[in-house]
């Protein structure tokens, strides 16, 4: 199959592309700008946090009110414009068309209308922090009545606005999840079948399903909160007869799904770097798959335990502590599955490699802390304290800057046609993984101490201004000033190898998935022809060896 490769404007092909992986990259460049925002947001409360009541200029003190818009918004942008933009349009958008060898996604204009949505909602974002009254400080769960009374409201402009941006955003990756979808199960190379689909398309579909399915209810609340807001219907004002809880069932009947789905491709992205520096092939690749269905269907049945101290009925709050523990079943499974994958392997240490690992290894350690806060006993003591707050963060910063991070490093090559510069690339592996343990780890002990998040200055409270709990908040923010200063590192690794790193040749991790049958970077259209999936003999297929371009799940 030949293609049309006539020369494009500068104007078509950036700004009104309908190329996948120029819609990709756009995608990753608008996360990254986000993530900086998000990054400065943290430094502001951290330090506020660190250095309660003490003017010294430059440190970023904030006032009480722009303290809680620092913290609203951060956790905003790093879950819906970072993670999901990053994780799932940018790779997805990049990896679908080239992995599973067909030239486009079987809806381009879609595709670029689902980024030029995404690219407003952002604009609407930003434009909330300048209005009169700041931007939205309701927390990014957004619970009412803080976010729906005009009377608690502080941000009448900027609640609104923020609103209308995550709905912006939801039509983003509605539309973009059609386009992922379609093309897996129709455009696929001749030769390669269901079972032959690399992992990481299977989990960026499977959190695309689950994103679609979980969205709707959010939406409609969305709608009935906005209303709230502007007109004061009184959807959830028990004065007016509404129900604040009723916000909570819908938001997290879409919020804990949307923890799975930025993980599974985030599992996804590890899985595939793996395979490649173990020279191995996948441990268990249809029970991996099984469970990625099983986790994706169990996410629907586990929100209420974000309500224990919301007055759930203690009946169903058995229910919900038992299909809490029996979620991180298959997700255990998928860590240990590549756990064995690693086992007996032939390991080699690149970047990606270092990353792929402390995702494991910092993930579990979320994914422990998180059977407490799964008891409906346990909870109560530690519901909205700093210990979930820990808890979160080993999840989500694993899923959301480790992985990328890895998959960065692993695929930079493929995108650019050059080599990232490897010792830069460990210095800024150490730089983020040791400062982010010392950030995160005393975090725990200050939630088991009975700190609760969300409060400006713990100068009042006697039992939680003692000098030994305020030297943990000093490490924590020292350790976060490290860790943004690390990505410096990055930022110039990435930029200047793009234009002047080492040339990388068409395959140079010896990978035996279909992306790197094409050219370094791709070009439009991908490939001169389409490819052919075929199985060589299986005495042929010996580990460490540069192989033809053959099923993942197959005997190596």
């Amino acid at each position: 199959m030949s293609h049309d490769h006539h020369e494009q404007s500068f104007f078509s092909k950036y700004l009104f592309s309908t190329d996948h992986k120029v819609i990709a990259m756009q995608y990753l460049f608008t996360g990254m700008f986000m993530a900086l925002i998000g990054g400065f947001f943290a430094y502001g409360f951290r330090m506020q946090l660190a250095f309660p009541g003490i003017e010294v200029p430059g440190l970023g003190l904030v006032t009480p009110n722009l303290y809680n818009e620092l913290v609203t918004n951060h956790g905003s942008i790093m879950i819906f414009w970072v993670a999901m933009p990053v994780l799932i349009a940018a790779f997805g958008n990049y990896l679908i068309p080239l992995m599973i060898g067909c030239d486009d996604m079987v809806f381009p204009r879609l595709n670029r209308l689902s980024y030029q949505i995404f690219l407003i909602s952002a604009i609407v974002l930003i434009a909330s922090f300048f209005v009169p009254g700041g931007g939205f400080s309701g927390a990014w769960t957004s619970y009412p009545p803080l976010s729906a009374q005009a009377k608690y409201n502080l941000t009448p402009l900027g609640a609104p606005m923020w609103l209308t941006a995550v709905a912006l955003e939801f039509v983003a990756f509605l539309l973009g999840g059609i386009n992922f979808i379609t093309t897996l199960m129709n455009s696929r190379a001749p030769g390669m079948k269901m079972w032959d689909i690399p992992i990481v398309l299977w989990m960026i579909v499977i959190a695309s399903i689950v994103f679609m399915a979980s969205a709707g209810p959010l939406i409609a609340g969305a709608v009935m909160l906005l209303f709230d807001q502007i007109y004061h219907i009184g959807f959830f004002n028990p004065n007016k007869g509404g129900d604040p809880i009723l916000w909570q069932h819908l938001f997290w009947f879409f919020g804990h799904p949307e923890v799975y789905v930025v993980l599974l491709p985030a599992m996804g992205i590890v899985a595939e770097v793996i395979t490649v520096f173990a020279r191995k092939k996948l441990f268990g690749y249809k029970t991996i798959l099984y469970t990625t269905i099983a986790t994706g269907t169990l996410s629907f049945f586990v929100w209420a335990h974000h309500q224990f101290v919301a007055g759930i009925d203690p009946r169903m709050a058995n229910v919900f502590t038992i299909t809490t523990i029996l979620i991180s079943i298959p997700v255990t499974e998928m860590c240990f599955a590549y756990i064995a994958t690693l086992f007996g392997g032939s390991i080699e240490l690149r970047t990606p490699m270092l990353f792929a690992l402390a995702f494991l290894a910092e993930f579990l350690i979320g994914g422990v802390t998180g059977i407490f806060l799964g008891s409906s006993g346990s909870d109560i003591y530690f519901h909205d304290t700093y210990f979930v707050l820990a808890h979160f963060h080993y999840t989500f910063v694993p899923i959301a800057i480790i992985s990328v991070f890895a998959g960065i490093y692993y695929w930079f090559p493929k995108m650019f046609g050059r080599h990232m510069n490897e010792t830069l690339g460990k210095i800024h592996f150490w730089g983020t993984v040791i400062p982010f343990n010392l950030i995160f780890l005393p975090l725990f002990f200050l939630g088991l101490a009975g700190q609760h998040r969300r409060i400006y200055s713990y100068e009042n409270f006697p039992e939680l201004a003692k000098p030994y709990l305020q030297d943990l908040r000093i490490l924590a923010t020292v350790s976060l000033i490290v860790m943004l200063s690390f990505q410096v590192v990055f930022l110039f690794n990435f930029f200047y190898s793009i234009f002047k790193g080492k040339k990388a040749e068409k395959n140079p991790w010896r990978a035996n998935t279909l992306e790197w049958a094409a050219a370094s970077p791709p070009p439009h259209g991908n490939f001169p022809e389409l490819p052919q999936v075929y199985r060589p003999p299986y005495e042929y297929s010996v580990p460490g060896r540069e192989l033809d371009y053959w099923p993942q799940n197959e005997k190596a």
